[in-house]
């Protein structure tokens, strides 16, 4: 029905429990998702987990028929050095979830660029060192596992939330593994241009949001924002990106009945795109 590269993220059905997001997602004609793992923004899986919700979160994707093309999760700020217990604690976590990601058939799993704060802990060179440092020890762990790392490079809420730090975060990253998750809706919504962020990071792209902005805005549903996708989604394809796009439409514009219809309809317009 929609282009088989385009899924959905079960953050634009959060309003709904886990079975009945899938169960949405699969009528409305997708056939591929991201799992959204956010806490405060997806509960779709709990925040304290454990190898019993592993199962059972792994269940119901498996009944739902769905593929998993991603876990977008958070272990904490990445930018905060941490004791050792406290780092013990993070292991943890990104264990069980490297393991929700390997028992649900994920390709990846996404973690922040930071924290949920614009404002450095220290100071900004020695945040963005913590964070990429953050990042190179989950993906060696990842990559013992057999699943890729992201990272959400430009995220409009936190530490990286602008194309220079975004630059500066990637710059540190080169030759970790560790690739980029593009959203266009936090490039624009920070005042950037998505054909900027392409033309300067495509190498690291590894994976593409997709969600309408306005700059200070990332919450609008596709067409009622200022991007441009079709010239975003031309610009990828002439670099050469052959990843998948994700519809994440955690959107402010609709009511959540209405939920389905738009995330139908932005399938269809961008399916003719991709």
């Amino acid at each position: 029905m929609f282009n088989p590269r385009l899924g959905c993220s079960s953050i634009s059905f959060r309003h709904l429990d886990l079975p009945n997001a899938l169960q949405t997602m699969g009528e409305i004609g997708f056939e591929e998702i991201d799992l959204g793992a956010l806490p405060g923004v997806c509960n779709h899986v709990p925040y304290a987990l454990g190898e019993e919700d592993v199962r059972v979160v792994s269940a119901q994707i498996s009944a739902s028929g769905l593929n998993v093309r991603s876990v977008n999760g958070d272990i904490g700020d990445l930018n905060a050095m941490l004791g050792v217990d406290a780092q013990k604690e993070r292991d943890g976590h990104l264990e069980m979830l490297l393991a929700l990601a390997v028992e649900t058939g994920a390709k990846a799993l996404v973690l922040p660029c930071g924290a949920l704060n614009r404002d450095p802990l220290a100071s900004l060179d020695a945040d963005l060192d913590v964070v990429a440092s953050s990042l190179a020890r989950a993906q060696k762990r990842a990559d013992a596992m057999g699943i890729e790392l992201w990272t959400e490079a430009l995220h409009y809420f936190r530490l990286c939330s602008d194309m220079d730090r975004a630059g500066r975060l990637i710059g540190r990253l080169a030759g970790s593994g560790v690739g980029s998750v593009m959203d266009f809706s936090h490039i624009v919504a920070s005042g950037a241009d998505p054909l900027d962020f392409i033309d300067r990071f495509h190498g690291t792209i590894a994976h593409v949001h997709l969600r309408d902005a306005v700059p200070g805005n990332i919450n609008l549903s596709i067409g009622n924002g200022e991007t441009d996708f079709a010239a975003g989604l031309a610009a990828l394809q002439a670099k050469g990106y052959a990843g998948h796009f994700s519809l994440e439409l955690e959107t402010r514009d609709v009511a959540d009945d209405e939920r389905p219809t738009a995330a139908a309809q932005a399938a269809t317009h961008i399916s003719t795109l991709i």
